[in-house]
């Protein structure tokens, strides 16, 4: 979206109904980095499409009605006096679609030559090998709008992700101090943490509000960067939509409403795997993050997490902090409203 930055913090009005048999009602509409933000006349957000995923009903008309991917009986439209936002979205659109993976190269390219041999797979081999084939040839950008999707579905099963302008560039640094994508924190729902395809980490506000030292949270979100290492998000999603879901996104690249939805409601309960000190204390020591305030934010004795205090890479050493005094207070009020 590097192209689209004359847009950013764009906003306009517009009227928004979530379903047909919903009444319409005014809104203001903003675009973001990667997200159209829908919110009322109290700036409450009421819903974030994905840009990547933003649909136009009727092209060449006014006034010009958009929906997200999957879901057209919610719809967003703008009237002719929207012209700056219209284009925006337009050029949007636009610039995704001429970067996008054209379908048909994607079948014949990574598909095509390999149907039979699928065929075969299904019938000899075990769906595994399946499975990890479909996941080695999904392109970055379809994962990111299957992550997309599915955190859009589980924000309606948890409610609304916390969004706060002040605390939306510390989001930036920690995910940079720890090599995640994109950080996003749930009022509710996540246990503590979840990673969703497309590289993106969802938090539970707690890891944020409860703690002192923002290396708690660093530890909470390296410990997800291992377990994707381990298994895939998006391996992890075909694992529950099984092989059906997993034919589907090789051969058509797309993942049903239905299994997207199932998928966040169970998700979101479900235990994550557990990790190895190994693996745990590879990602501590490439974040250049200490182990020891994780492993007591696990168990507050230290007893079942020695191995994570003792060989704590950090110790001993003077790494640069986590985030800055400052910067963690205002992180720290990214639910306040």
């Amino acid at each position: 979206m590097t192209a689209l930055r004359e847009y950013q913090r764009l906003e306009a009005s517009g009227l928004w109904r979530p379903t047909p048999d919903d009444q319409r009602r005014e809104v203001i509409v903003s675009i973001g980095e990667a997200t159209l933000t829908v919110t009322d006349m109290n700036d409450r957000a009421l819903t974030h499409w994905s840009l990547a995923a933003v649909l136009r009903q009727n092209p060449g008309n006014l006034p010009a009605i958009y929906s997200p991917d999957g879901d057209p009986g919610e719809t967003l439209e703008l009237g002719e006096d929207e012209e700056t936002m219209i284009a925006a979205i337009e050029k949007v659109r636009s610039a995704i679609s001429r970067a996008r993976p054209k379908p048909g190269r994607l079948r014949l390219a990574s598909v095509a030559t390999s149907v039979a041999l699928v065929l075969i797979l299904l019938v000899f081999w075990l769906p595994g090998a399946l499975q990890r084939h479909t996941v080695q040839v999904v392109p970055a950008i379809k994962r990111q709008e299957i992550g997309n999707a599915l955190l859009s579905r589980i924000e309606r099963v948890a409610g609304q992700a916390c969004r706060s302008a002040d605390s939306r560039p510390v989001l930036k640094q920690l995910a940079q101090r720890t090599g995640a994508g994109r950080l996003v924190v749930l009022r509710t729902g996540a246990r503590q943490t979840l990673h969703l395809p497309g590289d993106i980490v969802l938090l539970n506000r707690a890891l944020i509000e409860e703690y002192e030292d923002p290396a708690v949270v660093a530890g909470f979100i390296l410990a997800e960067q291992a377990r994707a290492r381990q298994i895939d998000p998006l391996a992890e999603l075909l694992d529950y939509g099984g092989i059906l879901a997993t034919f589907r996104l090789l051969t058509t690249g797309e993942v049903t409403q239905k299994t997207l939805d199932d998928y966040a409601e169970q998700v979101l309960v479900a235990p994550r795997p557990e990790l190895s000190n190994e693996s745990l204390l590879a990602e501590f020591t490439r974040a250049r993050v200490p182990s020891s305030p994780y492993a007591y934010a696990l168990d507050i004795t230290g007893e079942s997490v020695l191995g994570l205090i003792e060989a704590d890479p950090m110790a001993g050493q003077d790494a640069a902090p986590v985030l800055r005094d400052r910067d963690w207070l205002l992180l720290q009020n990214i639910c306040v409203g």
